[in-house]
């Protein structure tokens, strides 16, 4: 079902040129789309997700299970930094610990977050 203004009717400035209007559709797609809550926890995962410390992390971590000394080591970022961060990427379920003894190694949560990570660096390496 198309809509269109009245003759003379102003347009307004954010206005497309021809007004259409697909009702079945925008209530189809109003009932799909994400709640609230699923789209402040995404785009929390995603600012998370934009800060270049982090992402480098999420780069090494993407290779190898990693304490946070080899990480420290590996990035040269402090044990205290790299503490920090890792305390944000946990809480944001995108790495996981596992102790062994004293120690504590770090790998990405899941295969979710694996293949988010996999399809950011594709969409980044087709734009070069």
């Amino acid at each position: 079902m198309a809509a269109s203004r009245p003759l003379g009717a102003p347009e307004p400035a954010d206005a497309c040129a021809v007004f259409h209007l697909d009702s079945r559709k925008v209530s189809a797609l109003r009932k799909a789309m994400l709640g609230i809550p699923s789209v402040a926890a995404l785009a929390e995962t995603f600012k998370v997700l934009g800060d270049v410390t982090r992402v480098r992390i999420l780069d090494a971590l993407s290779r190898s299970e990693l304490c946070v000394c080899d990480i420290a080591q590996l990035l040269g970022l402090s044990e205290s930094a790299v503490s920090h961060q890792l305390r944000l990427l946990r809480g944001m379920r995108l790495v996981r610990a596992r102790r062994d003894g004293r120690m504590v190694f770090y790998t990405l949560d899941d295969q979710h977050i694996v293949r988010l990570f996999e399809q950011g660096m594709e969409h980044v390496e087709e734009r070069k």
